[in-house]
C-alpha cells in the first residue's frame, strides 16, 4: 500500500465514496418507516399488511447475507457495492410510481436485495485497503457514520414527502441510488495496486463446510444471539413503526418524530466508540455489556408501554438513546464471530450472526402489524410492542447458553474465565 500524499489521498477518497454508498442504502433501507402512515393512506393498506412490506424487504435481507459472501467472494466488492445501489435505486423508483400494492411490496424485495449486497461489501473495501491495526476502527467507522443515512430519511426525505409529495421524494431517493453507483464505479477499487489477488473462490462444498463448522462454533452462536437480542428493537423502531407510533400512538407532530430519528443515529455514533473500547480492554466481559442492553432495553419499553398515553416526552427521549444503544451492541456479535473462528471462515461466521437481528425484527414488525388493528388506536400499540419480550427472553437464554459453551472451548484450551464476583471481589480487597 503506498504511503506518499496522493496514495493516503486515494484511500480515503475509496473509504469515503464506499460509505456513502452505504449511507445512502440506509437511507433506502429505512425511507419507509418514515413514510408509514402516507403508504398506509396511499395503497389502503392495514398496519398488517403495512407490516408486510418491511417483513418481507428484511426477510429477503436476512436470506442473501450467506449467498452475498460467496458472491463478494466471485465477483469482487466494486462490482457488488454498484450492482446492490442500482437495484435499490430501482426499487425506490417502483415505489414513486406504483399505485398498487403488489408493486410496491416488489419495489420494497428489491430494496432488501440491493442492501444485503452493500454492507459486507464496503467492509471488504476497508480490510482491502487499510493496514490491519486500523479495521476494527474503520469498521466501527463505517457501520456507525453510515447509520446517518437514517438522517437523511428523517430530515431531506421527510421534507420532500410532506412538501413536494410521495413520487418526489422516493424518485429523488432513486436518483441519489443512481448517483452513487457511478461514483463508486468511477473511484472504488477492489484492492490497492500491487495487492495479491485473491484466493480463488470457494466451491459449493467448500463453502458448505465452512457454513457446517461455523455453526458449530459457540462463539459464533454467542454472536448471532448478542445481535439478536441487541438489535432488532431499534431496527423496528427505525425502519417501520417508529413514526408511526410516536405520532399516532404518542401524539407527537411528524417533525418532533422525525427529531428523535435524528437522536436516535447520534446517540449511536457517539456510543459505537466508547462500547469498542469496552470491549477491546474488556474481551471475557463482552456478554455483561451484551446483557445490559437487552435488559435495559426490556426495562425502559416496560416503563413506557405502562404509561398511559401519551408518555412524557423525557420518557421518549429516554426510550430512543437506550434503543440507539442496540446497533453498537449488535457489534458486538460481530467481534464474537471473528475473535472465535479462524480467518478462513470469518466472512461465513459474520454472515450467520448478522441473521439475527434482522431475523427477529421483521418477526416482530409483522407480529406488531398484526396485534395493532386498524386505525393505529394508542392502545393497540401498547400491546403490539409486548411481542418483543418473546425474542429478548429467547435471546437472554441464548446467549447465557452459547456463553457457558464457549467459556468450556476457552477452558479445554487453557484460558480460564473467572466468575465475575470473583473479579469484583478481589478488586475490592
Amino acid at each position: 500500500m503506498p504511503h506518499d500524499g496522493s496514495g493516503m489521498s486515494r484511500l480515503w477518497l475509496i473509504w469515503v465514496v464506499g460509505l456513502a454508498a452505504y449511507m445512502v442504502g440506509v437511507m433506502q433501507r429505512t425511507s419507509f418507516g418514515v413514510a408509514g402512515l402516507d403508504a398506509a393512506a396511499r395503497f389502503d393498506a392495514t398496519p398488517a399488511v403495512l407490516s408486510g412490506f418491511v417483513v418481507l424487504q428484511l426477510l429477503v435481507y436476512a436470506s442473501l447475507q450467506v449467498p452475498a459472501g460467496v458472491l463478494l467472494d466471485r465477483f469482487g466488492a466494486r462490482t457488488l457495492v454498484v450492482t446492490g445501489a442500482l437495484v435499490m435505486a430501482a426499487g425506490q423508483l417502483l415505489l414513486a410510481l406504483a399505485d398498487g400494492l403488489g408493486l410496491a411490496i416488489a419495489a420494497r424485495v428489491l430494496v432488501g436485495a440491493g442492501d444485503a449486497l452493500t454492507f459486507i461489501s464496503v467492509l471488504a473495501v476497508v480490510v482491502a485497503w487499510f493496514p490491519p491495526r486500523r479495521v476494527p476502527l474503520m469498521t466501527q467507522l463505517t457501520g456507525l457514520v453510515g447509520q446517518l443515512g437514517q438522517v437523511l430519511s428523517a430530515i431531506p426525505f421527510a421534507a420532500l414527502l410532506h412538501g413536494p409529495g410521495w413520487t418526489t421524494a422516493f424518485g429523488s431517493a432513486a436518483a441519489l441510488g443512481t448517483a452513487v453507483a457511478l461514483a463508486v464505479l468511477a473511484v472504488l477499487r477492489n484492492r490497492p495496486p500491487g495487492a495479491p489477488a485473491p484466493p480463488p473462490a470457494a466451491t459449493p462444498r467448500e463453502v458448505l463446510h465452512s457454513l457446517q463448522h461455523a455453526w458449530r462454533e459457540p462463539g459464533t452462536r454467542l454472536g448471532l444471539w448478542t445481535h439478536t437480542g441487541t438489535q432488532f428493537s431499534g431496527t423496528v423502531f427505525a425502519l417501520l413503526w417508529g413514526v408511526p407510533y410516536l405520532v399516532a400512538g404518542q401524539g407527537m407532530t411528524t417533525a418532533g418524530a422525525s427529531a428523535l430519528l435524528t437522536l436516535f443515529v447520534l446517540v449511536g455514533i457517539i456510543a459505537g466508540p466508547l462500547f469498542g473500547e469496552f470491549t477491546a480492554r474488556h474481551p471475557l466481559r463482552r456478554s455483561w455489556l451484551v446483557i445490559t442492553v437487552i435488559v435495559g432495553t426490556a426495562a425502559v419499553w416496560t416503563a413506557v408501554l405502562a404509561t398511559e398515553p401519551p408518555a412524557p416526552r423525557w420518557l421518549l427521549v429516554v426510550l430512543v438513546v437506550v434503543l440507539a444503544l442496540g446497533a453498537p451492541g449488535s457489534m458486538i456479535g460481530f467481534d464474537y464471530a471473528r475473535t472465535f473462528n479462524p480467518h478462513h471462515r470469518q466472512g461465513t461466521a459474520v454472515g450467520i450472526v448478522n441473521i439475527g437481528g434482522f431475523l427477529a425484527a421483521l418477526l416482530v414488525s409483522f407480529g406488531v402489524g398484526v396485534l395493532l388493528g386498524p386505525g393505529y388506536p394508542p392502545e393497540g400499540f401498547r400491546i403490539a410492542w409486548c411481542v418483543q419480550y418473546v425474542v429478548w427472553a429467547a435471546a437472554l437464554v441464548g446467549v447465557l447458553v452459547a456463553r457457558r459453551r464457549a467459556r468450556r472451548k476457552l477452558a479445554a484450551e487453557g484460558i480460564e474465565v473467572p466468575p465475575l464476583r470473583e473479579v469484583l471481589a478481589r478488586r475490592r480487597r
